[in-house]
């Protein structure tokens, strides 16, 4: 038996098995030795034993508890899975606590919990915003002709077109009539243009990928769709010089 006779004395550390749900305190002094019991414990059989006797309901029961208490509900998952996830990633952290009499392992672990999952949902809320971004973008891009880039003329003559852009971009960001939005974007535009072939190669159709760009644009200049509309008048006139200089 793992409890060895250091361990079988119930009265003095407290880890005789009770039923669940017999005590409101499911985290005291017996699961507080349970740990240090595990930690201490020299093969998996021993810890195996231990956590599944003493230690998974208390810790079962705290995660729940801190879920329901504080909210912490994620997206696109129910509370088994959340839960479960959160159990997963504490028994990868049980190993570092280190028992002290100033700390308790209840204690660390509801904050591993805690702090986890709200990362969790940090993370995620992230993630959708940025989806939520791109959807926007995407669809707001497609509807506005003024925001599509069109091409007309054949593939191999893009890499010229794009040259001339990227001096004229620059020619312009030396001038002192530009507004700090306006400079802004033609920083951004210059280095876009310059890494094009990475970024946004041309489809098929000639049309370069709008809504990359537009994207792009977004997460460089930190500017909305409305600013970076407003500023790119300027832009927009050298782009169509180049491509229809008879016109302008």
């Amino acid at each position: 038996m793992i409890l060895s006779a250091d361990c079988s004395d119930s009265k003095t550390i407290g880890l005789k098995k009770s039923k669940k749900g017999q005590s409101e305190n499911y985290f005291d002094v017996r699961e507080e030795m349970a740990v240090r019991m595990f930690l201490t414990a020299s093969t998996v059989g021993e810890k195996n034993k231990i956590y599944n006797e003493y230690l998974r309901y208390p810790l079962d029961k705290m995660i729940s508890s801190i879920i329901r208490r504080y909210k912490l509900y994620r997206k696109d998952m129910d509370f088994t899975e959340i839960h479960t996830d959160t159990h997963s990633f504490l028994m990868t952290k049980v190993d570092k606590f280190v028992p002290s009499k100033e700390k308790k392992a209840y204690s660390y672990f509801g904050t591993i919990c805690k702090n986890y999952l709200m990362g969790q949902i940090l993370k995620d809320q992230k993630e959708f915003n940025r989806k939520i971004s791109y959807e926007d973008i995407s669809s707001d891009l497609e509807n506005n002709m003024q925001m599509v880039y069109y091409i007309d003329i054949e593939p191999e003559g893009n890499e010229n077109l794009i040259s001339e852009l990227i001096i004229s971009i620059k020619d312009i960001l030396d001038k002192d009539d530009l507004n700090e939005n306006e400079y802004k974007l033609g920083l951004a535009l210059s280095d876009i243009f310059e890494n094009y072939e990475t970024i946004f190669p041309a489809t098929d159709n000639n049309k370069f990928n709008k809504n990359f760009i537009l994207l792009s644009l977004r997460e460089i200049t930190n500017m909305s769709t409305k600013e970076i509309r407003a500023s790119m008048k300027k832009f927009k006139k050298i782009y169509h010089g180049l491509i229809s200089p008879d016109e302008t």
